[in-house]
């Protein structure tokens, strides 16, 4: 039986990539983008499998909107991403309150939004499964990257009281924590800070990542741990991620013993 999939920021990119991926396979799609226009070429493709939907997931009332819009013309959701997002590079003291606010407002509080429009739909149905797009960057942090792992790790935690709380109605979450993905998040879309000459030397050093998993293939995950009955509650995407996160995430639990009897003196 074909799905039904809600997926926010499917313009462009990865969210673009996972909607074609679904359409394809004979799923079907409500499909969002602030600009409509940009899903043109998706509906002619796919005319009776997908409805474009306006979607400013800043904007609580329009996500409430859309999701009863695509309630209205496919009669239920079986799977809500929250992919739309953009990045912020700026080293902390670099970055202004305005930017950080605006970077919570799209990556954390545009899933909040979507997140609480989809999940009476979800409880009423018994089942569902929202997919958070996080990134390697949720789980670990560098370097000209604190604003933007500000809004992904306040995701992962927002995301992971989620799943507690709605196992019981048979509804699903997956964060998805992908590397280096070749989309528009370093380019137009994404907000720069003003650089402060002090960190000139740093911004030199700087390491940039040699490769990036291309959309198609991180839509391939995602579709993937859709389609199992026991979802995992994360999944790192792509090498780069695997290979960064893994490593810190053993020094932070070397961390946290070496200091434990420390810690545990408190009681």
């Amino acid at each position: 039986m074909s799905r039904v999939w809600f997926v926010t920021g499917a313009g462009r990119g990865l969210g673009r990539a996972i909607a074609t991926a679904a359409l394809e396979r004979g799923d079907r799609v409500a499909a969002t983008a602030r600009d409509p226009r940009a899903l043109d070429d998706l509906v002619a493709a796919h005319p009776d499998a997908v409805v474009p939907l306006r979607l400013d997931v800043t904007d609580a009332a329009a996500a409430g909107a859309a999701v009863r819009a695509a309630v209205a013309r496919f009669g239920r959701i079986d799977v809500v991403v929250n992919n739309a997002g953009h990045g912020l590079f700026g080293y902390v003291e670099e970055i202004t309150p305005a930017q950080l606010r605006e970077q919570l407002e799209v990556n954390l509080l545009g899933v909040l939004h979507v997140t609480q429009a989809a999940l009476p739909v979800l409880r009423g149905q018994g089942s569902g499964h929202l997919v958070q797009v996080s990134s390697s960057s949720g789980v670990a942090a560098w370097p000209g990257l604190g604003g933007y792992s500000a809004s992904k790790w306040a995701l992962e935690g927002l995301s992971e009281a989620l799943a507690q709380e709605v196992a019981g109605f048979g509804v699903h979450v997956t964060i998805v924590e992908p590397g280096p993905v070749d989309t528009q998040w370093r380019g137009e879309s994404a907000v720069r800070a003003e650089p402060l000459p002090a960190y000139g030397a740093l911004r030199a050093a700087a390491w940039h990542p040699p490769g990036s998993s291309t959309p198609e293939a991180v839509a391939r995950v995602v579709l993937a741990v859709t389609d199992v009955d026991d979802p995992p509650l994360r999944v790192l995407v792509g090498d780069l991620a695997v290979d960064a996160v893994l490593p810190i995430t053993r020094e932070r639990i070397a961390g946290w013993l070496r200091w434990e009897d420390l810690g545990r003196s408190a009681g």
